[in-house]
């Protein structure tokens, strides 16, 4: 026969003394302060990541702006390198310009800088505009076309009656950054070892 299990009545459980209760309480109040040193310690934690986080923002800004330096370099050296040799390469081409000019700025009457041209190719009838950087992206793509619609209408208030062109030069630049410059008439200008290649753009070059 199973045994059975007698319940306890209330009346028959003692009643707790202090000393187990004033036990419990300092048990609890040690648990509050470990978690109080404990979030005390998070605490300084997250200040110190704070404070890190700080240094690590004024660090890549510095970093950022002296990459922007360079690449500014970088795109002088560019432009001086390409420059020179601009005109004959676009003589083999069929577009015989007779004078090449570097960091053209474009004034209105005020002379407010409207917009500034790197490589400026001319002869009595075609203008090329040529903008050289060290890393060529879609942004310096479309940049240069709102370029030729300011040179097209500089020159319409001055009365040059010119065809402007448009020519990219870079040193890097992705094979997506070289076809979308082509597509939008655009010459490309690219590195090929100890000279340049000027690729024509597809289709017939656009002219502003």
């Amino acid at each position: 026969m199973p045994a059975t299990q007698t319940a306890r009545h209330p009346a028959d459980v003692s009643p707790p003394s202090f000393e187990s209760v004033w036990a419990l309480l300092d048990r609890v109040s040690t648990k509050q302060e470990e978690l109080v040193a404990s979030l005390k310690e998070t605490a300084q934690i997250i200040k110190e990541v704070g404070r890190k986080q700080e240094e690590t923002d004024r660090i890549v800004k510095e970093t950022s702006k002296q990459i922007g330096t360079i690449n500014n370099r970088f795109g002088e050296i560019v432009e001086y390198m390409v420059a020179p040799n601009l005109e004959e390469k676009f003589w083999e081409l069929g577009l015989k310009f007779h004078q090449a000019n570097t960091d053209t700025v474009f004034l209105d009457d005020n002379k407010v800088t409207l917009f500034e041209v790197d490589v400026l190719l001319e002869n009595g009838d075609k203008a090329m505009l040529v903008e050289t950087k060290t890393t060529l992206t879609t942004e310096d793509v479309r940049d240069h076309i709102e370029r030729l619609k300011k040179m097209r209408k500089y020159a319409d208030l001055h009365g040059d009656k010119r065809i402007f062109l448009g020519a990219v030069a870079g040193v890097v630049m992705t094979s997506y950054v070289k076809k979308y410059a082509l597509k939008q008439g655009f010459y490309v200008i690219e590195p090929s070892g100890e000279t340049f290649n000027i690729i024509s753009p597809s289709g017939k070059p656009k002219e502003w």
